[in-house]
């Protein structure tokens, strides 16, 4: 591959002294023709010479959201350029998500195997996006998990008999709706005495060995805890 220049934005200078050690020895493609340790100083050198790679740490000067806002802004304005984020960041994954959403080429925590020409080299390619096996262990199990809380939902839904009017039923239920603003829900074809007669088939099916009175919020939290209900995605539909 052909040589490419590259701005480091970093504000630690042990850090930023470690990540230019990578660069030298490793990544001999790559030219550093600037680092900043700031938002000002980051863009004074961008305009001096516009580089093909940005290696742009998050946490600058105690903020986080400096670093995304350059991510943001440098793609919104030449998206032609890479910027890859190397951050200690380890801990933080609405940030991940943040720069992710600025539209970052990659995200390389430093913890584990850290910068690799690999990891430099995919990103220069076009792959998009690059992270290292630190976040990629993260993203699996965030993955596993929530495949692991579909399935028992499907399970749930089959196990339970629980059709469409149920599960919306449910869920505005949960969202605090009574059973007349139910009823006017778009395709919602009940009124409120066939809405009461489901809340007492639902009562049946989810509370099979009886279990006293069971109001709306019983029932409600019930259907959570059988992954019925996903408590992540409550919304209402569309009135």
């Amino acid at each position: 591959m052909n040589n490419f220049k590259v701005i480091v934005v970093e504000d630690v200078p042990l850090e930023l002294k470690g990540t230019l050690g990578i660069i030298s020895s490793d990544i001999p493609e790559a030219t550093v023709i600037g680092t900043a340790s700031d938002e000002m100083s980051f863009w004074k050198l961008f305009k001096q010479e516009k580089p093909d790679l940005v290696l742009l740490d998050l946490g600058l000067g105690g903020s986080t959201t400096i670093g995304v806002e350059i991510c943001r802004q440098t793609k919104r304005q030449h998206p032609e350029v890479h910027v890859l984020i190397f951050t200690g960041e380890i801990l933080n994954e609405k940030l991940w998500v943040d720069v992710l959403d600025a539209d970052a080429d990659g995200i390389i925590l430093k913890t584990g195997e850290m910068l690799t020409r690999d990891d430099v080299m995919n990103v220069m390619n076009g792959k998009h996006p690059v992270f290292n096996q630190p976040i990629l262990e993260k993203i699996v199990e965030h993955f596993k998990h929530s495949v692991g809380k579909l399935q028992m939902r499907q399970e749930s839904l089959i196990h339970y008999e629980i059709d469409e009017y149920d599960e919306r039923f449910l869920r505005h239920l949960a969202l605090g709706y009574t059973k007349d603003q139910i009823t006017n829900l778009r395709g919602m074809p009940f009124g409120v005495k066939s809405l009461e007669k489901r809340q007492n088939e639902l009562v049946q099916k989810l509370f099979p060995q009886g279990n006293g009175s069971v109001n709306a919020t019983r029932l409600v939290v019930r259907a959570i805890e059988l992954q019925i209900l996903d408590v992540d995605n409550l919304l209402p539909d569309e009135e």
